[in-house]
């Protein structure tokens, strides 16, 4: 009989929900936005922000709002390494080689994950709002590691798409809309609260 205990090493777990916007469904990306909260990683637990106001563009502040806020920043540099810059909207972005590191001053939540749910993320000088809306039903997903981005990593993580996302800096918002993604065969929503997620490694 198998063990149900997955024999590889834990990278990290916790919470990383995502916003990606494009003006149109086949066009580029314009605005790129991905949330975490880890529970446990080699780097510790920590929490953050990774935005992409210019994707296309390969520059950081004050050029371009292309920046990562967080209260852990080894930890968000590895995420961003060996992770986020390998999903599929980022790895296309030049903007995510390019980000500017920020130290963290607040880190809120609002809302219900049964309606609309937002995660608010504070630097010195920026406000990020990331807002879920109009929110569908849980699912799970064991993304195997062949499937995924990483190839390194099987995922397990609890999924609920949003009909409707945005994200604001400073009141401003990213230019795009919600639009269709292909996922684990499927089309899902580029608006995603993703809980309880983990990489094993393989």
């Amino acid at each position: 009989m198998k063990s149900p205990i997955h024999p590889g090493a834990v990278a990290w777990t916790g919470e990383n929900p995502g916003i990606y916007l494009k003006d149109t469904q086949d066009g580029p990306w314009t605005g790129l936005m991905c949330f975490f909260r880890i529970f446990y990683s080699a780097h510790g637990m920590g929490r953050g922000i990774v935005v992409l106001d210019q994707p296309g563009l390969a520059k950081g502040r004050p050029d371009a709002d292309n920046f990562c806020i967080s209260d852990n920043e080894p930890l968000a540099r590895y995420l961003v390494a060996e992770f986020f810059s390998k999903f599929a909207s980022f790895r296309v972005s030049p903007g995510i080689g390019a980000l500017t590191y920020l130290p963290m001053v607040e880190c809120r939540r609002e809302g219900s994950t049964l309606s609309s749910y937002s995660e608010i993320v504070r630097a010195a000088d920026l406000e990020v709002v990331a807002t879920w809306s109009k929110l569908g039903s849980p699912y799970a997903v064991d993304m195997p590691a062949e499937s995924g981005p990483t190839k390194l990593h099987q995922m397990y993580s609890l999924f609920l798409d949003a009909g409707e996302g945005s994200v604001t800096i400073n009141g401003r918002p990213l230019a795009g809309k919600v639009v269709q993604r292909d996922f684990a065969g499927t089309r899902k929503s580029t608006a995603f609260l993703a809980f309880s997620e983990s990489w094993m490694q393989v």
